[in-house]
């Protein structure tokens, strides 16, 4: 079973750290959110371990397996195993879904070799059918014209195709009303299982309503100040993060 260590990590913009320490360890099959206000380092810390160019880490260390990726460039990461579904996809307009999975599969076999197309399609179908995506969808340029939850079955199917050890889902439940969320969640559950560990970023606990998480941690300032179960979600969509807040000034 394959573990992604995210050891004391600090990541900065410029000159503005952002992220302050963080540490956390998940494991091929488990499912953590994490929750927190607005600026509190999410993304931050999401984009910074795929590779994003714009995020610095200045120091710490993010480990698959006992091994460091930050060496890696992005695309190297992705075949070391991360996957990152982003908050707000990209459009390419002229692309087919087809393609652009096939490309991507394609980058991840070794120097020489070939995608099978009959294979590729086969397994390609197979995993629309899991995610009850109907086979028109792979003809449609890449998020051109998508709703919100097209956007994001988008990039689940993604996932489904990569098939990666650990998914950094950056609020997935960002612009969906009741059903899209419906939708995209019941995606993500049918990808759940031994093989997969994911890292749920969110604001709200309705998203967890439908994934059900093993562990939840709140971020603030920059690192997981609190952690629990289920529950801790219920929690804060009752109280809000102020009373966190309060704890931490008394401790």
């Amino acid at each position: 079973m394959s573990q992604l260590e995210i050891k004391d990590l600090h990541i900065a913009i410029g000159e503005k750290e952002i992220v302050k320490g963080f540490n956390l360890t998940i494991r091929q099959g488990e499912v953590h959110a994490i929750m927190g206000p607005n600026g509190t380092g999410k993304s931050t810390l999401a984009k910074a371990i795929a590779g994003h160019p714009d995020y610095t880490i200045t120091s710490g260390d993010v480990l698959i397996d006992g091994r460091s990726i930050l060496a890696l460039e992005p695309d190297e990461r992705a075949r070391a195993g991360i996957f990152l579904a982003f908050q707000y996809p990209s459009e390419i307009p002229g692309v087919s879904i087809a393609n652009f999975l096939r490309g991507a599969v394609q980058a991840r076999l070794a120097e020489g070799d070939e995608l099978d197309a009959t294979a590729y399609y086969k397994r390609l179908y197979s995993k629309m059918d899991l995610l009850k995506i109907d086979r028109k969808f792979t003809s449609r340029s890449v998020n051109d014209g998508f709703s919100g939850g097209e956007k994001k079955r988008c990039e689940i199917l993604q996932m489904a195709m990569l098939e990666p050890l650990f998914s950094l889902m950056d609020e997935t439940d960002s612009g969906l009303d009741i059903d899209a969320l419906r939708i995209v969640a019941d995606g993500v559950n049918a990808m759940r299982g031994p093989k997969l560990g994911i890292l749920l970023i969110t604001h709200y606990q309705r998203l967890l309503d439908y994934i059900v998480p093993d562990q939840v941690h709140v971020m603030w300032d920059g690192r997981i100040v609190k952690s629990g179960d289920k529950s801790l979600a219920l929690e804060l969509e009752s109280k809000g993060y102020d009373w966190v807040k309060t704890e931490l000034v008394h401790a």
